[in-house]
């Protein structure tokens, strides 16, 4: 069978492509797939403790089985109530992102608060100076695991809408990288919600970016995975003997 590997971040980088398709005896798990790279491509040993993998666009562990034309992401670490009105929007936008014209599209009569977290671009990171920022997603994958974080904030919280739009590509400094924007009638499960939303995409949904520097560019550190979400460590099979 067939299947077609993606790679993102650091891991392009370290496989010199940004996806291929790989050949494997049925039946084959996500964990063979693993062992085929460690036996050609020798130097992702050393992030299987750190990445997480997907299988059509949902994570899964190395025990999954695989099947003929599936699509397989290989993921380093990423930089309702029923009886409510509630409602919520995201977007992966490559344009400025407009937060004053989302602010008042969100804002209804029975809101009595809303909450906006802009993330900027800084012009340094750890004493270095920053000339530009370059983002990329997993953009299938990205926009669902939005969709599922903005239907359990508003599960979770007393909030009416939640807005999230992330941007990709080039981003200069102090433009925004990430705005989130949630309304509710209070401004406590506002604030509440907004930090859970940042701090969780920050953690699980696939987006990674690369800083560029005058004497060079480099993936950023991702934050590390929940412990709900299975790493490529997790597998026990072995490379196979030369």
């Amino acid at each position: 069978m067939r299947v077609r590997v993606l790679f993102f971040g650091m891991l392009k980088d370290l496989a010199g492509r940004s996806e291929e398709s790989v050949d494997l005896p049925d039946p084959s798990t996500l964990g063979d797939l693993l062992a085929y790279y460690q036996r050609n491509l020798p130097r992702i040993e050393s992030y299987l403790a750190s990445i997480a993998l997907s299988l059509n666009q949902e994570y899964a562990s190395p025990a999954a089985t695989l099947h003929d034309q599936d699509e397989v992401g290989l993921l380093p670490p990423v930089s309702g109530g029923a009886d409510r009105n509630v409602s919520s929007s995201v977007a992966l936008v490559r344009e400025k992102i407009d937060t004053q014209k989302i602010v008042d599209e969100i804002k209804a009569p029975e809101d009595g608060a809303v909450v906006v977290f802009e993330g900027i671009v800084r012009d340094n990171t750890r004493g270095r100076r920053t000339l530009y920022l370059d983002y990329e997603a997993y953009e299938a994958m990205a926009m669902r695991q939005m969709e599922e974080l903005a239907e359990k904030a508003l599960a979770q919280f007393e909030i009416r809408e939640v807005n999230m739009v992330h941007r990709l590509g080039r981003l200069e400094h102090s433009e925004t990288s990430v705005l989130i924007v949630v309304a509710s009638a209070h401004r406590g499960p506002a604030y509440e919600a907004s930090r859970w939303l940042i701090d969780t995409l920050k953690h699980t949904v696939p987006i990674w970016k690369k800083e560029y520097f005058q004497d060079g560019a480099v993936w950023a550190d991702g934050e590390p995975f929940p412990d709900d979400i299975p790493t490529a460590a997790a597998s026990e099979t072995k490379p196979a003997s030369q």
